[in-house]
This record gives structure tokens, sequence and C-alpha cells, in this order.
């Protein structure tokens, strides 16, 4: 399996992972869009809450250039870490989420 085929398998199960624990109501959805074909991936909630819409992205993982770029994070987990876990190396771990100046300072990849 190549490596990038290998990291859609590991976004995806650390997404499904993660999102089973979210808890969907009847007029909260919780949504995982994978597509596979642009190497987007999110965990969003969708719905209604009272008279307020809930439309969040609670995590946006994308592939890019070969290396996965943390987008957004609103969880308490560690997605970078836990992909390193799974055995991507940090320096394919883009954390997009920082400001470009701050990411040589991480120990994680830079672009």
């Amino acid at each position: 399996m190549d490596k990038i085929t290998l990291y859609r398998e590991y976004i995806k199960t650390l997404l499904t992972n993660y999102a089973k624990d979210d808890i969907s109501t009847e007029e909260i959805d919780v949504q995982l869009i994978f597509d596979t074909e642009n190497d987007h991936y999110q965990w969003m909630n969708v719905g209604w809450e009272d008279l307020n819409r809930v439309y969040r992205t609670v995590i946006h993982l994308d592939i890019k250039n070969g290396k996965i770029w943390l987008q957004q994070n609103l969880t308490e987990e560690n997605p970078a870490a836990d992909l390193v876990k799974m055995g991507v190396s940090r320096e394919d771990i883009v954390l997009g989420l920082h400001p470009p100046y701050k990411r040589p300072y991480t120990d994680y990849g830079v672009a």
C-alpha cells in the first residue's frame, strides 16, 4: 500500500474513533466527510440546538503534497500525536492551524 493510501486509512480510522463518542441527537447530526478524491476529511456537527444553528467543523484534516495537514481541532484530542502512534512520521504532519512562522518551532513538519 502506498503512503497516501495508508494516510487516508489512518485519517478515516482516527476520525471514526473520535466521532463515535460524539452524541448525535434528533436535532444535531454527527457527520464524517471523507473526500478521498480531493483528500479532505472532516468531522462535523450539523443541526439545531433550540433556536441556534449548529454548523461546526470539529476536526478537519487534509492531505497535501504527501503530508497530513491538521486544519482544525476543537477537541481535547491530539490528532497529530495519535497519527504518529499509528506510524506517520512527524515530518509528514503539518499543523496548519498554526501560522507558518510558528511551524518550525513545533515537533512537526513545516509544509
